[in-house]
């Protein structure tokens, strides 16, 4: 099977036990407040791999933003739209964003670029950039650590791929792509099961 086949398949399988074992209050999820003190109130925002809205398309609309939400896990997308009706969400792969330019005052990722081909990565960023106005903010879980191609045969009980470079790689690769870095910071997994070393870099940056 090949990567994104792999984990299209697997979010659709695992959405609902993977949903369930998300934390609300987690320090990944407290950190979208360094995106969120920065927007003004209706700011669109893109969740770029929203998954289940919950809990980041649903703190955001929360925060009285105009949320549209991409992912291509339809199973997902279900779940998303029953739990954050507030949104729009459609089906999008995030190597292929089928966006306007300018559109979105502010893009936020949370693990769905992590489990992108690495070399695809430079082009993501570059679309992020894309759909942001000027100014605009990019809230984004990217990789700390260096691992090409990763997999798992058991996550929540089905395969699942991972790929990223390390924190400094990925923070050139912002600069790179026209984005001042404001903040950044390596953020431990939030499920119960992760290593205790296991952890992701955190980024607020700015379309420049």
């Amino acid at each position: 099977m090949k990567r994104g086949a792999t984990v299209q398949a697997g979010y659709n399988t695992i959405a609902a036990a993977y949903l369930r074992a998300r934390t609300t209050a987690s320090p990944d999820v407290l950190a979208l407040d360094q995106l969120l003190t920065r927007l003004s109130l209706g700011a669109w925002v893109l969740d770029a791999g929203c998954g289940a809205g919950l809990p980041i398309a649903a703190r955001l609309a929360a925060a009285g933003h105009r949320v549209v939400g991409v992912d291509f896990a339809m199973a997902q997308l279900a779940l998303a739209r029953a739990n954050v009706p507030g949104a729009t969400f459609a089906c999008q792969d995030l190597t292929a964003l089928g966006l306007a330019p300018a559109a979105f005052d502010a893009v936020c990722s949370y693990y769905a670029i992590i489990h992108v081909p690495r070399e695809k990565h430079a082009g993501i960023l570059a679309a992020f950039h894309r759909v942001l106005r000027p100014g605009g903010y990019a809230f984004l879980c990217l990789g700390a650590a260096d691992i090409d191609d990763d997999y798992d045969d058991d996550y929540f009980g089905m395969p699942m791929y991972w790929s990223h470079y390390d924190a400094p790689a990925n923070l050139t690769l912002l600069r790179e792509a026209g984005f001042a870095v404001h903040w950044s910071q390596f953020i431990s997994d939030s499920l119960d099961d992760s290593p205790p070393d296991a952890g992701h870099l955190f980024v607020l940056a700015q379309k420049v």
